[in-house]
């Protein structure tokens, strides 16, 4: 497989190849959520290539552990609407968000605005789509008054806030570290510990991918430089083994390998050990690394990347969604089949967010340039060097 070419792309076309490309992941990977490499083999009499129905059939409305929800046949999922929820507060905020953007708009959008729910076939408060680890900010925040910018302590640390935080990249295209920051400030009002890490660093990487001439090894780099504690050893021991790897299908096994040590959630997925879940300096999610290694062993292309993903199963919707948005702000072009048959079955526009968020971070990098060159005048008249530029 040769690289595909990404440099060209503009940042119209990477951010909406990020968040199309992220939205068409999440529904390839919702049907095959839960289940290991060997089980989607059994189901689906090989590989999954592509948009596939619910894993139980017709049966979906009352096979456990997964009715009500209509996964599969193009259907996105919460990460999905989780993300335009994050789109709609850039929005209405139109500048750089912390947690308390979070506390003032996010948590009201959840609770008081019904949506479309493609999983449910019907309107209803995304409160009531959400898992619990997404209703604690609600709980937290309104119920329970708590600091915005503290209110992620205490909830189960997983990929919750991560799944979401591809906007932030994209507002702050081409500046991880900037990206970084706000997405740590971010969702400190949803995760602690791991999970606020993995948050900060999707967002890096997404940030790193919007840069001219990135690569798969770029983004990386970047998310090496900026990780921390267990996050960073997890990255580097999946990218190291990934690198080894010339298709998605040699790499299932040794990538679920490489992370099981820094992973809590234990061999079985769905009966989560013990420990799962508890902070820890030395653990990290097992989605963010997954995604990063996928995206190496295809080297960019984005069909290749979110396969990987989705053949991958466990929380394979999360990491298809990771990987799809890091494969798309690459600037690889999602299969347009795909794309269409997604917004169609979806019943939403997976484009409109996209132009929402391009108009929103023209005008904060504006801003940004503004308030840049107020600092610099007033440093410099303290005696500091004049800018050249």
């Amino acid at each position: 497989m040769q690289p595909k070419p990404h440099q060209n792309a503009t940042l119209d076309e990477r951010i909406t190849g990020a968040l199309v490309g992220a939205a068409v992941g999440d529904a390839l990977g919702g049907p095959v959520e839960g289940y290991s490499p060997e089980q989607i083999i059994e189901r689906h009499g090989g590989r999954v290539h592509g948009i596939v129905g619910p894993w139980h059939g017709d049966d979906w409305r009352t096979a456990r552990p997964l009715a009500p929800y209509h996964k599969g046949d193009g259907h996105v999922t919460d990460d999905t609407l989780m993300t335009h929820a994050l789109i709609r507060v850039y929005a209405r905020v139109r500048d750089h968000l912390d947690a308390y953007a979070i506390a003032d708009h996010l948590v009201p959008d959840l609770m008081t605005e019904p949506r479309w729910i493609p999983e449910l076939e019907t309107e209803a408060l995304p409160l009531h789509r959400v898992f619990l680890a997404e209703k604690w900010l609600v709980t937290r925040i309104h119920y329970g008054h708590a600091d915005p910018r503290e209110a992620g302590t205490g909830n189960i640390v997983n990929c919750g806030a991560a799944m979401y935080m591809s906007p932030v990249g994209l507002v702050n295209a081409a500046n991880p570290q900037a990206a970084y920051a706000e997405a740590l400030d971010i969702a400190g009002a949803h995760q602690s510990s791991y999970g606020r890490e993995a948050a900060g660093v999707l967002a890096a990487a997404v940030a790193a991918a919007c840069t001219p001439g990135a690569t798969p090894d770029s983004v990386v780099s970047a998310c090496l430089s900026l990780a921390k504690d267990g996050t960073r050893t997890a990255i580097e021991r999946v990218c190291e083994e990934a690198s080894r790897h010339p298709d998605f299908e040699s790499a299932l096994g040794p990538l679920r390998a490489a992370v099981a040590p820094y992973d809590t959630v234990g061999p079985d997925y769905r009966a989560p050990s013990l420990g799962a879940r508890h902070p820890s300096r030395l653990h990290a999610i097992e989605e963010l690394p997954v995604a990063l290694g996928m995206l190496l062993v295809a080297q960019g292309d984005y069909r290749h990347t979110v396969l990987g993903a989705v053949n991958y199963g466990r929380d394979c919707d999360s990491i298809a969604t990771m990987a799809g948005a890091l494969a798309g702000a690459l600037g690889s072009p999602i299969p347009q089949d795909w794309a269409k048959t997604v917004a169609e079955a979806s019943l939403l526009d997976l484009w409109e967010p996209a132009t929402t968020l391009t108009a929103v971070t023209r005008e904060i990098f504006t801003q940004d340039a503004s308030r840049r060159r107020t600092h610099e005048h007033a440093f410099a008249s303290l005696g500091g060097p004049e800018c050249s530029a």
